[in-house]
């Protein structure tokens, strides 16, 4: 039964640290083998026999910010295209495109309607009233650019998928409700819609769009017990 694999890269990347405590996120050629390990797990049944054929893996992300600018409080200049973030996503981009059976689906950033943005901890300092807007630093700010086309590339892959009948499963790695109306599509089809969250919480309203949930990565919980 072939099985197509789709996964968020932004919410796979978010909640890395979390499940894999064990391994290096600042190395994208452990991040890359990982994502790859991780979706090859959906391929076998509970118990680990091989249950599944793999149609393809699908990485959709955006590339990062490569522009100059200005930091908010100093004033100093910036260019993302040397900083850490920028280099790591450029070259896990990389590692992702030598993994087996796997195709990177690129969006875009907007990043011509980016700008500075507090971050939320600070914030609610500022709102408590617990530290004067003139104390803050750099450090409390963030370059917000929202992605655009991910959430579109991912539901015309699931129709395409679900339409020309290329697999008879589809897993999701994603955490939100953005890809409702595609989950609906396909199961419309007879598509076996499987969701995995990566043991993130989900709204329960959800349950009632696919047809399984299932995260194969460690179970963060355990590692406080």
């Amino acid at each position: 039964m072939p099985t197509a694999i789709l996964v968020d890269g932004g919410f796979f990347l978010k909640r890395f640290s979390h499940v894999y405590r064990d391994r290096d996120a600042t190395d994208p050629k452990v991040v890359a083998r990982t994502m790859h390990e991780m979706a090859c797990f959906h391929l076998n049944d509970r118990q680990g026999r091989p249950t599944y054929d793999l149609y393809r893996i699908f990485f959709y992300d955006c590339p990062p910010i490569l522009k100059k600018a200005h930091l908010p409080i100093s004033r100093r200049g910036i260019d993302f295209s040397k900083t850490t973030t920028a280099l790591f996503r450029l070259a896990l981009h990389e590692e992702i495109k030598t993994q087996r059976k796997v195709a990177l689906r690129l969006g875009h950033l907007s990043d011509g309607a980016a700008s500075w943005r507090i971050k939320s901890d600070k914030l609610s300092e500022l709102i408590k009233g617990n530290i004067r807007f003139e104390e803050l630093t750099d450090d409390d700010f963030t370059y917000d650019a929202r992605q655009k086309g991910v959430d579109m590339k991912i539901g015309l892959d699931i129709a395409s998928l679900a339409y020309k009948k290329l697999v008879d499963q589809i897993v999701l790695v994603a955490g939100d409700s953005d890809f409702v109306p595609a989950a609906k599509l396909a199961r419309r089809e007879g598509i076996d819609f499987v969701l995995d969250p990566m043991w993130h919480n989900i709204h329960p309203s959800l349950n009632e769009h696919i047809d399984g949930l299932r995260s194969t990565s460690p179970n963060p919980s355990k590692f406080a017990q």
